[in-house]
C-alpha cells in the first residue's frame, strides 16, 4: 500500500498532522492537495491537529496561502489553541493558579496565544508568575538550544512553572532540522522545573478534535509523521493511526515496522507520504 486509497473506505474522519505530513513549513508535499480532494469527494471529513504554538485561525490562513483551500478541511486544532483556551478559562487545574504575569519565550508571531487575554507580559523570568514557552525566537535562532539556557535557568531559580505550547522536539523545515519548544521544555524538566504541556501525545487534545470532526472514535484515523507525538497520542486516545514517513523520521519503508515495534506502536498502516 502506497497511499490512503486502500484505507479511506474504512473511516469517516481523518485527524491529520500538518508539519511533516501536509507541508514542510514552506510548501505542501507533492500529492497532498490531491489526496485531500479525493477525501472530500468521498465524503470524508478532515481536521488538522498540530502541535504548532499558534491559534487555529492563523494556521488556517497559512494553509490557504499554501494553496490548501478551506473547503478541504473541517477545522484546525492546535497546541496554541488549547493553551489559549486554558489560559483564558482557568478551569483546568494546571492553569487555575498560574497567576497573570508571564514571560514569553518565543517569537513575536506566537503572541496570539496570549495577547488578547488579561495577562501581563514581563521582561524577565524572575518577574513572572510563569514562563510561556512557544519555542526558539527569531533573534537567537532555531539551531542551538543551549543559547536559551540563561532564560530557562533564571526561571528555574525563580521557581516558576513553564507552560509549553508545542511538545515537539524538532521539525524539518524545507529539508533542515530545527528545534522546537519541546526540547526547551525537556531541558527545564530535567533540571527539576515544572512543565505543563498541551498537545500531542496528551490524549486530552483529541476530545475537542473529535468534537470538531464529528465522527465516531472507532471510525476515525489519525495520520502523522512522529512516533513520539502523533502515533503515541493516537494510541493513548484509542484512535487508529497511520504513520507516514515524509517528515521527522524519514526512514526507509523496510526499516519502519521495526522502529514502530521498538516504540511499542502498532499503526494500522505505514505509508511513504500523505498521498492518495
Amino acid at each position: 500500500m502506497t497511499g490512503l486509497r486502500g484505507l479511506a473506505a474504512d473511516y469517516d474522519g481523518f485527524i491529520v498532522d500538518l508539519w511533516g505530513v501536509v507541508h514542510d513549513g514552506i510548501k505542501p508535499y507533492p500529492g497532498v492537495i490531491g489526496c485531500l480532494e479525493q477525501l472530500r469527494a468521498a465524503g470524508k471529513r478532515v481536521v488538522f491537529l498540530s502541535n504548532a504554538p499558534r491559534r487555529a485561525a492563523p494556521i488556517a490562513h497559512v494553509l490557504n496561502q499554501m494553496g490548501i483551500a478551506s473547503a478541504l478541511f473541517a477545522g484546525v486544532m492546535s497546541s496554541g489553541e488549547a493553551v489559549h483556551a486554558a489560559l483564558r478559562d482557568r478551569v483546568d487545574p494546571d492553569f487555575a493558579g498560574l497567576g497573570r504575569k508571564l514571560y514569553h519565550l518565543g517569537p513575536a508571531r506566537d503572541r496570539g496565544v496570549f495577547d488578547t487575554l488579561d495577562l501581563i507580559a514581563v521582561d524577565r523570568p524572575a518577574e513572572a508568575d510563569f514562563l510561556l514557552n512557544t519555542g526558539p525566537d527569531d533573534h537567537l535562532g532555531p539551531d542551538d538550544p543551549s543559547v536559551y539556557a540563561p532564560a530557562l535557568d533564571e526561571a528555574l531559580v525563580a521557581g516558576i512553572p513553564m507552560v509549553c505550547a508545542n511538545p515537539d522536539l524538532e521539525v524539518v523545515r524545507d529539508g533542515v532540522r530545527i528545534i522546537c519548544a519541546g526540547i526547551l521544555a525537556r531541558y527545564f524538566a530535567e533540571r527539576g522545573g515544572i512543565v505543563i504541556e498541551r498537545g500531542k501525545p496528551d490524549p486530552a487534545i483529541y476530545g475537542p478534535t473529535l468534537a470538531m470532526l464529528g465522527t465516531a472514535r472507532e471510525k476515525t484515523l489519525a495520520i502523522g509523521d512522529s512516533l513520539r507525538t502523533d502515533m503515541a497520542g493516537a494510541k493513548a486516545a484509542g484512535i487508529d493511526a497511520c504513520w507516514v514517513l515524509s517528515g521527522i523520521h524519514a526512514l526507509h519503508a523496510e526499516a519502519a515496522p521495526a522502529e514502530a515495534a521498538a516504540a511499542g506502536i502498532a499503526p494500522v498502516a505505514i505509508l511513504p507520504a500523505f498521498i492518495w
